[in-house]
């Protein structure tokens, strides 16, 4: 029993606080220029108290560029230049264009991903008791409100550091959840992979300029 109470000890007094862990994720993080990933996308709840999983793979390059490729159950795409994110579902036959905010500004939690926003800055960080015994989460709350989330849960690897998680909650009482496996960091992605091909025959929505 005393061993065990020991072991408690131990782990509590190896655990970082909740600002020295966001200060190392931010420091590992700023060396990666890219990283490619595949994902299990898993929505829950909001105003249709709804439930969706879907899955696919992500390139992502700072600062800003991002490339999430839907494969199953549906083909989604949805990708961001650095300038304007376009939105593609085929099934309906249509493109959604819209400006990405100025500066570093995090408007969506995969824009969190690219390189945009700053952890000590713009969060207020606590550590929520949650995750496997082999990872870290990190709950960040924004000082100033975002339209489209109101806490993010970021997951890590304990020991590298690496994503391996990220969970926004929106403002209807939704959970997104993203996994990702099989990450790869600083591989050399092409800027070619961010520039989006207009499809022929599509509606476009939002601004074209």
């Amino acid at each position: 029993m005393l061993g065990f109470a020991a072991g408690v000890v131990s782990q509590d007094a190896a655990r970082p606080s909740p600002a020295e862990l966001a200060k190392s994720i931010q420091s590992r993080y700023s060396k990666i220029r890219d990283f490619s990933a595949d994902f299990l996308h898993t929505y829950e709840g909001g105003v249709l108290r709804r439930k969706a999983q879907d899955r696919g793979t992500v390139l992502i390059k700072k600062p800003g560029k991002m490339r999430w490729s839907y494969r199953e159950p549906e083909r989604k795409l949805f990708v961001s230049d650095g300038q304007k994110l376009y939105a593609h579902i085929p099934a309906d036959r249509q493109v959604i264009v819209s400006k990405l905010p100025a500066g570093d500004e995090v408007s969506t939690p995969a824009l969190f991903l690219t390189g945009k926003g700053d952890l000590l800055r713009d969060f207020t960080v606590s550590a929520p008791q949650v995750g496997a015994a082999d990872t870290y989460t990190l709950q960040l709350v924004p000082k100033s409100r975002e339209p489209e989330y109101e806490v993010l849960l970021l997951t890590v690897d304990r020991k590298t550091l690496g994503l391996r998680g990220l969970i926004a909650h929106d403002h209807q009482g939704g959970r997104s959840t993203f996994v990702f496996t099989n990450l790869k960091e600083n591989i050399g992605v092409s800027d070619k992979e961010f520039v989006f091909q207009m499809p022929k025959g599509v509606e476009i929505i939002g601004d074209t300029r």
